[in-house]
């Protein structure tokens, strides 16, 4: 009798204990499915305000960021631009460039001052190169310059020309000599300009070292432009007294306007140029002394 029991009730068990299992696992998977979707939700409710906040943030940096880049571009006025200043003082040069064609063109030879076109070589030479490598780098008043050399030539050629119709052989040929030992020792300097610094540098000499490595240092275009420009403003104060009828009203306006706009362009260029500045202080002296005699003798 067990045994036939056992047979007819243990299907009939075994299906309501499936059945009951089905179920559990329903309710627990009902369950599951409950506790998902609350931590869903609840996941939803604290992440929009932090995505908000997030947001806010961001776009707060953003407008902080945007107030900052509008407020230092306002703050870099055309006075604190170098590119400003590099331009006028590209244009000045390239009026001295046109002066020197002008008088080629209309002036006779013979007010050319063979001493500032000399100065005005050399200057221009370095004038040039140090307009290539500063920065910010200065392609327009580098291309004045090497027109400038290209005119001063001429104004060299044409005075030597003159002076030789006159007679003045000797002199001539002094003038050539001295412009070949000029550029005999400048191509020397040049050459030997590196291994010098490179020793006086590793012998630490303490100041002299650290001048010698300096990036404006006097192993530098940055210091020798401007010690050029020396040359043109002592060529003018040697000539103080220079008759007004030998004066060149264009060359003297441009170099006036040139040491009007480099002291300011001086400043705020890389490396800063305290030597460049100085000197276009005393270029815009002494050359607004023969403009101003110039003007006085001429339209006054």
């Amino acid at each position: 009798m067990t045994t036939i029991g056992h047979r007819i009730f243990s299907p009939v068990t075994r299906l309501a204990s499936d059945a009951l299992r089905l179920r559990i696992s329903h309710v627990s998977s009902n369950r599951s499915l409950q506790t998902r979707r609350f931590a869903d939700k609840a996941a939803d409710k604290t992440a929009k305000p932090a995505a908000k906040e997030g947001g806010e943030a961001v776009a707060q940096t953003a407008e902080t960021a945007a107030t900052s880049g509008s407020e230092a571009s306002k703050s870099k006025s055309w006075w604190d631009s170098a590119e400003f200043w590099g331009r006028c003082g590209a244009l000045a040069g390239w009026g001295m460039s046109g002066a020197a064609i002008y008088d080629a063109m209309q002036s006779s030879p013979e007010i050319i001052s063979l001493n500032m076109t000399g100065v005005l070589i050399v200057y221009s030479s370095l004038f040039a190169r140090w307009a290539f490598v500063v920065k910010p780098q200065n392609l327009l008043l580098a291309s004045c310059h090497v027109t400038n050399v290209a005119a001063q030539c001429n104004q060299m050629r044409r005075a030597l020309e003159y002076k030789q119709s006159n007679g003045e052989d000797e002199a001539v040929n002094d003038i050539l000599m001295k412009a070949g030992a000029t550029a005999a020792v400048g191509a020397a300097c040049v050459l030997a300009g590196p291994t010098v610094q490179s020793a006086i540098v590793n012998a630490n000499l303490g100041v002299v070292s650290t001048v010698a490595a300096a990036d404006a240092g006097p192993f530098t275009v940055h210091f020798w432009a401007p010690m050029s420009k020396w040359l043109i403003s002592g060529a003018s104060f040697l000539e103080l007294d220079r008759p007004t009828e030998k004066i060149s009203l264009a060359q003297y306006s441009a170099l006036t306007l040139t040491g009007f706009f480099f002291s300011r362009y001086a400043l705020l260029v890389t490396p800063i140029n305290y030597t460049l500045c100085s000197v276009n202080v005393a270029l815009f002296g002494s050359s607004a002394w023969h403009l101003g005699r110039k003007i006085k003798a001429d339209f006054m």
